[in-house]
């Protein structure tokens, strides 16, 4: 059992419910702070200076900066049809305390690599802080998480362009993965430093919890043959699901739902149970593993 396991199991409880509601709300208030009274808002932000000198509140409040400075058309837009849809559905999927470790775990990073920043550079860029540090990566790192868990999900790239999650995320891991070296290259490290921090929570969560054993060639070759077999079984009928004697080739082995349910269905086999289990997208993370 991996350590994020075991908390859950003894903390699963003491998830926030609905973080994903807070967060944008908090996005909205700061966007309109941004327009309304521009120094209110340099007063949130992450400054180590201030916070050694009693304004212990920046340690919090700067996560109501928005990720996003565009037009208040665009922030809408990417606030209703990207960021809540993706964040409620991996809040849904994870469930409320694994959620909430990782953006908790995102925002705890990023504040050491603040302090970390100030001591190294001796604060000369305390007044910078607010736009070396936001909440733009650790947005970026929910978006990371959901196309992980959900690859093969279709999005509109643009309202237009239909692409899958996997390559979305690969293109912007490429673009991160540039601008750190450049930073790198360049002298800037400082610059490097708070990105590398907010995505320490998807290294964290998907190097340090996975069974990467799920990519071994001879798990592969198994996970094959065993959607064969099933591709050439027939499911047992499922209330308000599928009928009697229709061929699928996926079935959650908890509720018993399969792709002629629903088309949208994710599917995955679970590493962590002993055999071939698998599990619709809903109980992928809150099933008991089968010994």
């Amino acid at each position: 059992m991996k350590f994020i396991d075991k908390l859950e199991r003894k903390f699963g409880n003491r998830g926030i419910e609905n973080l994903t509601i807070y967060i944008i709300v908090s996005y909205v208030l700061g966007y309109a702070l941004m327009y309304i009274n521009p120094g209110a808002l340099s007063m949130l932000s992450l400054n180590v200076s201030k916070i050694l000198h009693g304004q212990i509140w920046r340690l919090v409040t700067w996560i109501i900066s928005p990720p996003s400075m565009s037009s208040p058309l665009w922030f809408v837009i990417a606030i209703l049809f990207f960021y809540y849809p993706v964040s409620a559905s991996l809040e849904h999927t994870w469930g409320k305390f694994r959620f909430t470790l990782y953006i908790l775990s995102g925002i705890f990073f990023t504040v050491i690599a603040a302090f970390i920043l100030h001591f190294a550079m001796g604060g000369m860029l305390d007044g910078y802080s607010g736009m070396i540090f936001s909440t733009y990566y650790i947005s970026l790192s929910v978006f990371l998480a959901y196309s992980l868990t959900y690859p093969d999900t279709t999005v509109l790239f643009m309202f237009v362009i239909p692409i899958k999650m996997k390559w979305m995320s690969i293109v912007y891991v490429l673009i991160v993965m540039y601008d750190v070296v450049s930073d790198i290259m360049s002298g800037a490290w400082f610059m490097a430093l708070p990105i590398i921090a907010s995505l320490l929570n998807f290294i964290i969560f998907f190097l340090g919890t996975r069974n990467l054993n799920r990519y071994n060639p001879k798990e592969i070759h198994r996970r094959n043959q065993f959607k064969r077999a099933m591709g050439e079984s027939k499911t047992v009928p499922f209330p308000g699901g599928s009928k009697s004697g229709e061929v699928t080739k996926h079935k959650c082995a908890v509720c018993g739902r399969t792709e002629k349910d629903d088309p949208n269905l994710e599917f995955r086999f679970c590493s962590k149970c002993n055999g071939n289990y698998e599990y619709c997208q809903d109980h992928l993370y809150t099933h008991i593993h089968k010994k």
